[in-house]
């Protein structure tokens, strides 16, 4: 078949990767515009731009995925199939229609579970023990679509936003491959999603990504996994913002919410429950570093504390 691909972050490119290596043709990429990033500010061009440049494939930029120059082109190339990973625009139903075969987004999650743009994130932060991928046909409604196919993937009590998604990226590849030489075949047919069980995965920001020190101590370790590498979970300290990146359950109850308690070589912090050893933490403005050395480096007192009020009067 001929495929154009649309996908813009890190992500997307190992699905690329393997359509590349499948038989289809990929003739063409679709990609969010260059976007300013590092101190300068400087216009970068997504992973998937440069992949696409690498590869002497036309790179399509829409600002809207509904420029009529957009659509002209994508009529002209005239795909069979347009598979999608983490393209980040909204597609409207004139883009839809060119592709005889639809466009096929490869989303990570079991559907109809966690529609939306963080489905990875939110999985771990509500507890979920398995998780997954899906390929579908994409319709105007978020994420509805029919599914053509499933894969799962447990999570580990240990696994970050990132560690799951790399093993979801490379698995989902596969499967959207898969999927494309079954569309292709005549061999797939694609079923429409059950109206129960649905849930929504909204992208988490800054604000939703502090942590609630009187929360659960599970609760805690989950959003700090769920928002590891972005956009790190956090907590005040003496007035500033302090990332927690990595955790460690204890069975230590006699810490408060906030408190912290040093030795040469460890701290924990109180919760709603039982304590949390503190294993990397990233100050405001510096690189992350272990929490032990964090707490040497600031002299904690008997008087400080994470969280909003983070220093006692």
């Amino acid at each position: 078949m001929r495929v154009v691909f649309a996908g813009t972050p890190e992500v997307s490119v190992t699905a690329l990767r393997a359509i590349v290596a499948s038989g289809h043709e990929l003739v063409a990429v679709v990609t969010r515009p260059d976007a300013p990033a590092g101190r300068g500010r400087k216009l970068v061009a997504s992973p998937v731009a440069q992949y696409a440049e690498e590869l002497g494939v036309e790179v399509l930029k829409p600002v809207k995925p509904s420029d009529p120059e957009f659509l002209a082109r994508l009529t002209q190339i005239a795909p069979d199939c347009c598979p999608v990973v983490a393209y980040g625009g909204l597609l409207p139903q004139a883009a839809l229609d060119i592709p005889p075969h639809g466009w096929i987004n490869l989303h990570f999650s079991v559907l109809p579970a966690w529609r939306g743009a963080a489905p990875v994130q939110h999985s771990i932060i509500s507890g979920d023990d398995v998780t997954g991928a899906s390929t579908f046909r994409i319709v105007k409604a978020l994420d509805a679509g029919p599914v053509y196919g499933v894969l799962t993937e447990r999570i580990g009590p240990k696994d970050t936003a990132g560690d799951l998604l790399t093993r979801l990226s490379e698995s989902g590849a596969k499967l959207l491959v898969d999927t494309l030489n079954g569309i292709e075949a005549g061999a797939l047919v694609a079923v429409e999603q059950p109206a129960d069980g649905v849930t929504l995965a909204p992208k988490i920001n800054v604000e939703d990504a502090e942590l609630d020190l009187a929360a659960p101590a599970q609760h805690v370790d989950r959003l700090v996994r769920g928002c590891n590498p972005a956009p790190g979970a956090w907590t005040t300290f003496r007035g500033e913002r302090l990332k927690v990146l990595d955790v460690d359950l204890t069975e230590d109850e006699d810490l408060k919410p906030g408190e912290l308690r040093t030795t040469k070589s460890s701290v924990a912090v109180g919760t709603g429950s039982k304590a949390l050893k503190l294993v990397t933490v990233q100050p405001q403005g510096k690189k992350p570093m272990a929490a032990a050395d964090w707490a040497r480096g600031v002299r904690i007192s008997s008087d400080d504390r994470l969280g909003p009020e983070s220093k006692a009067e």
